[in-house]
C-alpha cells in the first residue's frame, strides 16, 4: 500500500512539475515572440528613419540589440551599428549651431503637434474639404509631441556624454569603450 501511495505521489509530483514547466515555456515563448516582434519593428522603423526624419540609427541599434538576444547574426552586426549611432550622437553636438538647430527642430515638432492636436480651422486656401485638414487630431499631435520629447532626450544625452569640447580622440575612445 505504501508503494501505491508513493507511486501516486511521484506521479502527481511529475504531473505538477510538467505543468509548471509548460507554464514557464509558454512565458518564455511569449517573451521570445515579443522580443523578436519589437526588434523587427524597430529595425524597420530605423531603416525608414534613415531616409525620413527621425532617429534612424538609434531605432536600428535598439532593434538590433533586441534581435541580438535571439539571433547570432544580429549579435555579430550589432557593434558596427552601435559605433555609427554613437558617432552620430557625438557629431550632433559638435558645434553650437547644430545644437541650436536641433533645439529649434524640437520646438517646431512639439509646436506642430500641439497645433495638429487642437485641430485649427482649415485655411481659406485649402483646396479640398475641411475634413481632410489635419487628419488624425490628437493621435497624430501626440505622436509629434512624443517624437519631439524623444529628440530632446537624445539631444540632452548626446550633450551630456559627448559635448566636452571638440576632442575627437575622446569621442572615438568613448565609442570604442561602449563597444566592449
Amino acid at each position: 500500500m505504501a508503494r501505491v501511495r508513493r507511486g501516486g505521489c511521484q506521479a502527481s509530483g511529475l504531473r505538477l512539475y510538467l505543468q509548471r514547466r509548460a507554464a514557464v515555456n509558454a512565458k518564455s515563448t511569449g517573451k521570445h515572440v515579443l522580443l523578436q516582434g519589437a526588434g523587427w519593428i524597430l529595425v524597420i522603423v530605423g531603416l525608414a528613419a534613415m531616409v525620413l526624419p527621425g532617429p534612424g540609427l538609434l531605432a536600428l541599434f535598439a532593434g538590433m540589440a533586441m534581435l541580438a538576444t535571439q539571433y547570432e547574426w544580429a549579435e555579430r552586426r550589432l557593434a558596427p551599428v552601435k559605433k555609427a549611432a554613437l558617432r552620430g550622437a557625438a557629431d550632433s553636438v559638435k558645434t553650437w549651431l547644430r545644437i541650436l538647430l536641433s533645439v529649434i527642430g524640437v520646438c517646431l515638432l512639439v509646436g506642430l503637434g500641439v497645433f495638429w492636436g487642437i485641430s485649427a480651422a482649415a485655411p481659406s486656401w485649402w483646396p479640398v474639404g475641411d475634413k481632410w485638414w489635419l487628419v488624425g487630431g490628437w493621435g497624430t499631435g501626440a505622436t509629434l509631441i512624443g517624437s519631439g520629447v524623444i529628440a530632446l532626450a537624445m539631444l540632452v544625452y548626446s550633450f551630456l556624454n559627448f559635448r566636452d569640447g571638440n576632442d575627437e580622440a575622446h569621442h572615438q575612445q568613448a565609442a570604442e569603450e561602449s563597444d566592449g
